[in-house]
């Protein structure tokens, strides 16, 4: 799994309206990329949320928000809908992004073993070198951690 100072994998990907979204296009941002193991189930609900509640205050410092799962755009649509989710959702159905970035693993639950997406966030700076990562998201809450990292971090390059 990719850590802090390496470079991020580089990306291409479309969001349920087919737009493209890539690490190039937002170079220059902080970009917050957290994946997530389903649409519109309680921990992603939660999770999802939290973000869209905190955007204006990651954008404020200078961050941009990329959801992504395997799911596919119509799952994604339906769940920004639902939810009033207003930044992208990245479809990964191929499960390339989510292979790159090492969070489509091998995961237990209740005795049983299968795969799935690794909830973990990536937190790349400017210059599109990882500066922290959550192996370990608690959903409630997890927004204004992510943003209390980026100022932290935001202060001390300044």
């Amino acid at each position: 799994m990719p850590e802090v100072g390496e470079g991020a994998p580089a990306f291409e990907a479309h969001d349920a309206e087919g737009q493209v979204h890539s690490l190039e296009r937002y170079a220059g941002s902080w970009v917050v990329l957290y994946f997530y193991p389903t649409d519109d189930t309680p921990g992603c609900t939660t999770q999802a949320c939290g973000f869209r509640d905190s955007l204006a205050s990651l954008q404020g410092v200078g961050a941009v928000v990329l959801g992504a799962s395997g799911d596919d755009a119509d799952a994604h649509r339906a769940f920004a809908t639902k939810y009033d989710l207003d930044f992208p959702l990245l479809v990964d159905p191929e499960k390339s992004l989510l292979e790159a970035y090492e969070v489509w693993g091998e995961k237990k639950n209740f005795g049983r073993t299968y795969m799935g997406v690794i909830r973990t966030t990536f937190l790349i700076d400017p210059s599109g070198v990882i500066a922290h990562v959550w192996h370990t998201v608690n959903v409630e809450g997890h927004a204004e951690d992510v943003h209390a990292v980026i100022a932290e971090l935001a202060d001390r390059a300044a």
